[in-house]
């Protein structure tokens, strides 16, 4: 069914891992991932596990991660490889892939999502770490967001949706509605199931199971950053639904825990993945055992004794049959192989006029190739190499030949959200000038320049930059020349901040000084690594 096969390495390198939630003694500690896989559901199909999560207007998107025990995840795949829609050649912040459904049903894998400005689409494979059927629009319309598929006992199917309030005017609602078996159309105009108005204002991300004669709904309330987990429950699919809070933060430092999906193991445990909203961190990924009292799945453990679940912070790992390999998402890239690291997203759909891994081998050849005509800064840039914070506290390090760029020109490492900050190198009549620069949608100002008298004065062909992210998200860069040591960029250090729905990225960038198309300066990263460095949360 799928091509992996479970890891049989050794625990290798993993301490330097930005972050590692498989504690080696047969326990985990949250979050399982601490990057911005947002709005996530997973799957159990035999004995593997598969997550997909929001990803908007980042390409590749729907990114698809696999474990074998719901505490080590691996990226496999991406479901989109680029975006077969109108106006993806540039950014398009917050807009896109919503809050997806993950589901195995005759024989194959579905993932259905909603794009608020379009409607509902449909994607399937029969390997979820293959390829992916091109994008259907399941059904039209603006505001119609996070659906969920389900086919009942009987064969029919169904499917229960939110809505996105600044697109339709409206919010707190969920709708099931008849859906045709291939996935391929909605039936009917739905019957609104729920409504949140009152008791559970946002209610929204509505995922749909069965258990035990019993229709569930699990779904989010009260907004992404303070939300709570909320079930629904019914003899009928169409209802009336009992309601219950069965997670919320509750005396714990994990606010808003909500958002997600719910998977049972062949010897009985239940478990709930989810979402925290950790500000430029993104949304990040925790792991709730639940218990089932009285029919209703009780999340987390109730530590303050209000009958509501809190989120734990240590917990003994998911009981799977047997002990699997640590394993985390992977940060670092060598660029060997002739693929970039599934980690890398573009702001855009990639044009082959950005980069190559064909000129030498290991070797990642970004072209400086002009910003769009609209754009004011790199905030509106397409051509941005960007991944998610990786872990609480770590480094990233790029090395860099730099022979390739032409006079104005420059390439550099950039941490980006609202704001964003970079070191970068440019060519200069006289030779090289390293600098570092902050900047926001609208205007970009550069903060310091090497002088002559800096340490890194004397630039070579070679060039390392580095930014190290402490754990509350301050960014403080370096540069190091061939033969010297890293020297501080010095700068205050600079507060991440989060984008449109998604949290701060770091990646890597090349620009040309005009608009022009034309294309040969280039830089060369010979490397970029990751690794984690001490925090004290």
């Amino acid at each position: 069914m799928s091509s992996l096969q479970p890891p049989n390495g050794s625990r290798g390198s993993y301490q330097k891992e930005p972050w590692v939630s498989d504690q080696g003694d047969g326990t985990f500690i949250n979050p399982v991932l601490h990057a911005d896989y947002s709005d996530p559901d997973i799957i159990r199909v035999g004995n593997d596990f598969y997550m997909t999560a929001s990803s908007f207007g980042h390409i590749p998107g729907l990114p698809i991660l696999h474990s074998y025990d719901l505490v080590n995840w691996r990226l496999i795949n991406h479901a989109i490889p680029r975006m077969e829609l109108a106006g993806y050649d540039q950014p398009q912040h917050g807009n896109g892939v919503w809050a997806p459904a993950i589901r195995f049903h005759d024989g194959k894998f579905w993932i259905f999502y909603g794009d608020p400005d379009v409607g509902i689409f449909m994607t399937t494979a029969v390997d979820p770490a293959g390829e992916w059927s091109p994008l259907h629009l399941v059904k039209e319309g603006k505001g119609l967001i996070d659906p969920c598929p389900f086919w009942d006992d009987d064969g029919q199917a169904y499917l229960v949706h939110a809505f996105a309030n600044s697109r339709a005017g409206i919010k707190h609602l969920l709708r099931m509605c008849k859906m045709a078996q291939d996935g391929a159309a909605l039936l009917d105009e739905g019957i609104i199931v729920f409504d949140g108005t009152q008791r559970h204002p946002t209610t929204e991300g509505p995922k749909l199971y069965k258990r035990g004669g019993c229709y569930y709904i699990f779904a989010p309330a009260g907004g992404v950053a303070t939300g709570w987990q909320l079930v629904l429950r019914s003899r009928s699919l169409y209802g009336p639904y009992e309601e219950k809070v069965v997670l919320h933060q509750g005396d714990s430092s994990v606010n808003g825990p909500h958002q997600g999906g719910w998977v049972e193991l062949d010897g009985g445990e239940s478990w709930f993945i989810h979402f925290q909203d950790k500000g430029a961190y993104g949304r990040i990924v925790h792991l709730q055992p639940v218990r089932w009292e009285d029919d209703w799945p009780m999340m987390g453990i109730d530590s303050n004794v209000d009958g509501i679940g809190e989120p734990v912070v240590r917990h003994k790992k998911p009981n799977v049959g047997a002990i699997y390999a640590v394993e985390t998402p992977a940060a670092s890239d060598t660029f060997e192989g002739g693929k970039l690291g599934l980690q890398w997203q573009w702001q855009g759909n990639p044009d082959e006029a950005w980069a190559t891994l064909d000129a030498k081998p290991g070797r990642l050849r970004l072209f400086a190739h002009p910003m769009p005509d609209k754009a004011a800064t790199l905030f509106d840039t397409p051509q941005l190499l960007l991944q998610k914070f990786p872990g609480l506290a770590f480094e990233a390090t790029a090395d860099l030949e730099i022979s390739g760029l032409a006079v104005g020109d420059r390439a550099g490492l950039i941490v980006f959200g609202y704001s964003y900050a970079y070191a970068a190198v440019r060519r200069d009549q006289g030779g090289f000038v390293l600098f570092a620069a902050e900047g926001d949608a609208v205007t970009e100002r550069v903060l310091w320049q090497m002088s002559a008298s800096s340490p890194v004065s004397s630039l070579t062909d070679s060039l390392s930059l580095r930014v190290t992210v402490a754990n509350d998200a301050l960014c403080s860069f370096a540069c190091r020349t061939e033969g010297l040591e890293f020297v501080r960029v010095p700068l205050p250090p600079f507060p991440a901040r989060e984008s449109r729905w998604v949290g701060a990225k770091v990646g890597l960038f090349a620009l040309r000084a005009d608009r022009s198309d034309a294309m040969g300066s280039f830089v060369d990263i010979t490397s970029f690594g990751i690794m984690g460095v001490s925090s004290h949360e």
